[in-house]
């Protein structure tokens, strides 16, 4: 399954925004298009005839399109408006959001995202809502998880979620049941079921990790307020064919042509896990096979990925790090092919 970025093709763009305070509005750009988006953090919708991309920005970046290769970048982005509840629960956060998914569960969109700063647990996943995509109208429905810095004191006592609230997922199960998942170093991914408002019905648990919890390669420091080498984030759970996949990167983003990002794969029958690779080893233990990974001529990295059903082709998409353009990250969009024994492969 392991497939090499230089065999893939992809979009790219460069996309600009305008920086704002919290709690005002974005300055007005101009509608323009472009087959070559820059984003990331990638998540697509279908409503209608039309595709929607979500991805990293000033309020939420957002695009559409009609076939996936010419995409409109829309004048405003998604929140117009940051809401105050998050810069009170996570000191520091602008309007820089992150990471959002979207999803339509019972007649509404859901949109989660993530209010955060570079490198620290003290964080929060907010939600919003709207009826059509079309709309550009999303209510503030609040956060849904927030995690509190993490550290040792003198003494050994722990303070604060060992775990970081970004990076969030939904997925419906199939008996109809809304789960999210999300999560970033720290112990790893986490899962929690949702209630019919999409706000936690359970409390997290963790599903993978990039290293086992008695590896010295994930020891963190106790004196840092910041990740330790657990490096694992950006968790994608796609039902497919009686399984539930989970796509997680290991390693960094965020590094330009430093990049190392790559993503990996395991799969369980249930979507609470336990989420096994191809050789049966547990992600919660640090299990997963490598699904895509750069080539460093053409790209340097890839990584945050998503996977969807679009008239009945199961596409994957992520961003990856350009070897050629300084590390720039772009839109890769790739169809996902099934082995016989029930894998995903890229075409």
């Amino acid at each position: 399954m392991r497939m090499a970025l230089a065999a893939i093709t992809l979009t790219a763009n460069t996309l600009t925004a305008n920086a704002q305070e919290p709690r005002r509005r974005h300055h007005q750009r101009e509608v323009w298009q472009t087959d070559t988006p820059m984003v990331h953090d990638p998540v697509m919708a279908k409503e209608g005839d039309t595709y929607y991309l979500y991805s990293t920005g000033m309020g939420i970046q957002r695009m559409t399109s009609k076939d996936r290769k010419t995409w409109t970048v829309l004048p405003h982005p998604v929140m117009t408006v940051i809401p105050g509840w998050t810069t009170d629960s996570v000191p520091g956060f602008g309007s820089h959001v992150w990471a959002p998914d979207v999803i339509r569960w019972h007649g509404r969109w859901w949109m989660a995202y993530s209010c955060s700063t570079f490198g620290k647990n003290g964080s929060a996943i907010g939600l919003l809502s709207s009826r059509s995509l079309a709309a550009n109208l999303w209510k503030d429905e609040g956060c849904i998880v927030c995690s509190h810095d993490w550290k040792v004191q003198p003494g050994g006592t722990t303070v604060g979620d060992n775990w970081n609230a970004i990076d969030p997922n939904f997925v419906i199960d199939d008996a109809d049941t809304p789960w999210l998942v999300w999560g970033s170093f720290w112990d790893g991914i986490q899962l929690a079921r949702l209630d019919t408002t999409m706000h936690l019905a359970t409390r997290p648990v963790t599903i993978a990790r990039r290293h086992r919890p008695d590896d010295p390669n994930a020891a963190e420091n106790p004196t840092s307020r910041y990740a330790g080498r657990n490096a694992i984030e950006a968790p994608f759970i796609f039902r497919h064919d009686g399984y539930y996949y989970l796509f997680v990167s290991w390693d960094y983003c965020c590094r330009g042509t430093k990049s190392n990002y790559r993503v990996a794969v395991g799969r369980s029958k249930h979507v609470a896990g336990p989420y096994l690779d191809c050789e049966g080893k547990n992600m919660l233990m640090g299990g997963g096979t490598l699904f895509l990974e750069g080539d460093k001529k053409q790209w340097d990295a890839a990584g945050h990925c998503a996977a969807y059903t679009f008239d009945g082709e199961d596409i994957f998409i992520c961003h990856g790090y350009s070897a050629t353009q300084a590390g720039t990250a772009l839109l890769i969009q790739r169809p996902i092919r099934w082995t016989a024994d029930g894998w995903p492969e890229l075409l």
